[in-house]
């Protein structure tokens, strides 16, 4: 929908809309949010207000703190529900240094930068992610717990899957906000959930992805349970991955399609083949937390090998089988849903456009299980270490981005690895 400042006053008005809600991430891909109400509303939508920068982390620094909050107007939605205080609406925003100047530590214009890329060499990008999470219960005092809501397994139905009418009243819901869902149902482990959003243009998919999470909780909240997409929040239970299905088009047809092996181009090949050759510095963006490397272990689904393939899903990349004359995707596997979807889209993207641009073979598909391949990383530092070595996804975060993040991301490793655990309690204590 293609709206102007007027339009939005005009259903705001009409819709007797209370507060509207300015949104953006931080650099972790956490969501933000300043709410509006009155008078102001008109100045938010042409971009006049301001906040404080400092405060945000890996933003900018106390003495640079005034930055502006310009909405995207194509993003305003409005909530299907009354909030105690009235109706509410979101529209999301960008961040500019100044009125003129697009902020360069902005995770969106970050992913705009690499899609203008793509755009000047003739490639528009989509991206259809599946989207996992758990539901626990919440203690007396409303505080998350570890405790499942059900016994269930993939594809499992009430009565055994008891959050299916919390997944369907989060479906529902989306679908109120425009949201296309392709498909829900229950995942692998108790109380896991997977909800599969329909493909969209790159920049629309990412806005999607962080403002569905904050509808899940909602929706989790209101059934009394409480949704983490924690990548793994129990042992020896599968994690929650985030599959990023990528298609790719160039003067309106399906530039993945073609006459090679499983009916790719050549272009769909090379796009593959940088991916596998920048995989371990994209980890870090893909899979940013301590936590996101407990799930990428053999025997959980998830994938470990810096490979591809068409049926095997233990590498990083599976191309599935065309069906009914859609679009050739690619299905990148191992990002997690803690991931910031922005910068995760936008090194995914520069991989597999550097890909393109520099012909890169992607080699023979792996379809068996092999011991002889090289893999992910095994933890947030070795994907850090990669990183730092790689100029062209250094060079898709920009220097902001890319020094804020590692600096971030060093400092959460060293306080996890300076932590004592209760696995060392147990196997220690009393032995020695």
């Amino acid at each position: 929908m293609k709206y102007t400042v007027q339009d939005i006053l005009e259903i705001i008005e009409e819709e007797e809309i209370e507060f509207l809600y300015l949104q953006f991430t931080d650099i972790l891909g956490v969501m933000k949010n300043i709410a509006i109400t009155g008078d102001e509303i008109e100045r938010a939508l042409k971009g006049e207000l301001t906040f404080d920068g400092s405060s945000i982390d890996g933003f900018v620094r106390v003495e640079e703190y005034d930055m502006y909050l310009k909405p995207d107007l194509d993003t305003f939605l409005i909530y299907p529900w009354r909030g105690s205080f009235g109706r509410e609406a979101r529209v999301i925003c960008n961040i500019y240094s100044d009125l003129n100047t697009p902020f360069n530590g902005d995770p969106r214009f970050i992913l705009q930068r690499v899609i203008d890329e793509a755009s000047a060499l003739g490639y528009s990008f989509n991206f259809g992610p599946e989207c996992e999470f758990f539901l626990f219960h919440t203690d007396s005092n409303g505080k998350a717990t570890l405790n499942t809501h059900d016994d269930a397994g993939y594809f499992d139905l009430a009565p055994v899957d008891l959050g299916e009418n919390a997944r369907r009243d989060m479906v529902v819901t989306l679908r109120k906000m425009g949201f296309e869902v392709d498909t829900s149902h229950h995942e692998v482990a108790p109380g896991q959930h997977e909800i599969d959003l329909k493909s969209d243009i790159a920049l629309h998919a990412a806005d999607k992805i962080v403002t569905f999470k904050t509808i899940v909780r909602k929706v989790a909240k209101n059934h009394g349970l409480h949704a983490t997409f924690m990548p793994k929040p129990m042992f020896k239970e599968a994690g929650s991955g985030m599959h990023m299905n990528v298609s790719m088009h160039c003067d309106g047809k399906d530039a993945f399609k073609g006459d090679l092996k499983g009916g790719l181009s050549k272009e769909a090949m090379y796009f593959i083949g940088g991916v596998l050759k920048h995989a371990k510095a994209i980890c870090a963006l893909t899979n940013p937390t301590v936590n996101s490397y407990k799930r990428l272990l053999s025997g959980y689904e998830a994938p470990r090998d810096i490979a591809w393939s068409f049926k095997n899903r233990g590498p990083l990349i599976r191309v599935p089988a065309l069906v009914n004359s859609k679009d050739v995707r690619i299905e990148i596997r191992n990002p997690d849903p803690s991931c910031n979807p922005y910068l995760a889209f936008a090194v995914i993207l520069k991989a597999g456009l550097e890909g393109i641009k520099n012909k890169i073979d992607p080699g023979s598909p792996i379809e068996e299980v092999t011991e002889d391949i090289d893999r992910l990383p095994s933890s947030l530092e070795s994907a850090i270490t990669c990183l730092i070595k790689d100029d062209v996804i250094k060079d898709a975060l920009k220097e902001h981005i890319f020094k804020t993040f590692t600096e971030a991301k060093k400092i959460e490793f060293e306080d996890y690895r300076s932590r004592i655990t209760s696995w060392e309690i147990d196997q220690y204590l009393t032995k020695f």
